[in-house]
């Protein structure tokens, strides 16, 4: 998958391209970064970049040309099909059913904003989507672009050792929270253990207990994700011993 990313502060990828998961999709050949500073494209590198707002009001957002000239300069590289995506608090909020359809696109424009925001004449003509990572405000549109290209690096094939690592994970597990995990070791300061179940070495009741924790915490933790979820006759019948054991214990 590559990334062409528009931002005033390009230098701020550099803990993605250098660390974690997504540096090894960069190693692999799996993941591609490409930067454009809306700067380069400015008479005066460190000016002219963003404007005061018509109609007055307080803050600046970015203007439209040197935006404008980092995008065309970012479809051009690019040479294919590109999907381009703003970073905004206004946008539609990152879920799994938008990162799965995200991932038919091999080509991404992700357009960091500042300050207030941007012309929306940008947003009009050149851009596909508005994405946001929640319901408030950050500084710049950077964290959420990382965010973005993080949760779409786990799910490319190869850049992750087990497919089986991210099928298990929180939201990509059926719709379900993740069950608890341990490890060691087996007792923790003289008191709290490991579930003897993980060291039975019987691995389908120990996937059964994980799915019924799993249910349980999701019911639990995320009751609004639980109502969404249709539960199969076998679940149904592990939850049921989830919720009666969890309501014993703490009555």
């Amino acid at each position: 998958m590559w990334f062409g990313i528009i931002s005033l502060f390009p230098e701020m990828f550099k803990s993605i391209i250098d660390y974690g998961i997504t540096s090894k999709g960069i190693k692999k050949k799996l993941l591609t970064l490409n930067f454009w500073n809306p700067r380069d494209y400015t008479k005066n590198k460190y000016h002219n970049v963003d404007c005061n707002i018509y109609g007055g009001g307080s803050g600046v957002i970015l203007k439209a040309e040197p935006l404008i000239k980092a995008i065309h300069a970012a479809t051009q590289k690019v040479k294919k099909s590109v999907k381009t995506i703003y970073l905004s608090p206004q946008g539609k909020q990152i879920n799994k059913l938008y990162v799965n359809n995200l991932l038919t696109y091999k080509n991404i424009i992700l357009i960091c904003g500042r300050y207030k925001g941007i012309d929306e004449r940008i947003i009009h003509s050149y851009i596909d989507e508005e994405v946001s990572i929640g319901d408030y405000i950050l500084s710049g549109g950077e964290l959420p672009a990382m965010i973005l290209i993080d949760i779409l690096s786990r799910l490319i094939p190869g850049v992750l050792n087990k497919k089986s690592s991210n099928d298990t994970d929180s939201f990509f597990n059926n719709g379900l929270l993740d069950c608890p995990n341990y490890t060691r070791p087996r007792i923790l300061k003289n008191k709290e253990k490991v579930p003897e179940i993980l060291l039975s070495g019987h691995h389908k009741k120990i996937k059964k207990w994980r799915l019924q924790q799993s249910l349980g915490y999701t019911w639990l933790k995320r009751p609004d994700l639980f109502k969404k979820k249709k539960l199969t006759k076998e679940e149904k019948i592990l939850f049921n011993e989830f919720k009666n054991d969890f309501f014993k214990k703490n009555l």
